[in-house]
């Protein structure tokens, strides 16, 4: 049976939930497997994911900010104290729901970033 988290070149049972959710996008470098030493990443799926989910933060963000009052004391004043934690929070969030999706869901595929020579 074949696991997400086995590495695509050599099909071993290398990754795990920690490793799988930090190897990235296509975009990324990815992690090396401990078996055959190549590179591995998430695959389009959990880059399709990630771009989905950072427009819609980005969207929820603009959101916000335009239909929160710019003063205290009207129909949403709630709106106004909480607006900056608020937007802190869509950040985090940002940042950890795509680690913990690529963590449980997504194959790992080849990375096809290529790097400078030094």
């Amino acid at each position: 049976m074949n696991s997400i988290y086995n590495c695509p070149h050599c099909g071993k049972k290398s990754f795990n939930p920690l490793t799988k959710a930090m190897a990235g996008q296509l975009n990324s470098k990815g992690k090396v497997c401990m078996e055959c030493g190549r590179r591995c990443v998430n695959g389009k799926g959990a880059t399709i994911f990630n771009a989905v989910f950072s427009v819609i933060a980005f969207a929820c963000i603009i959101i916000l900010y335009l239909n929160s009052p710019k003063t205290y004391g009207t129909e949403y004043e709630w709106l106004y104290i909480y607006e900056i934690p608020i937007d802190i929070g869509i950040i985090a969030l940002k940042l950890i729901v795509p680690r913990l999706v690529n963590a449980f869901f997504f194959k790992m595929s080849p990375a096809i970033r290529i790097e400078p020579v030094k």
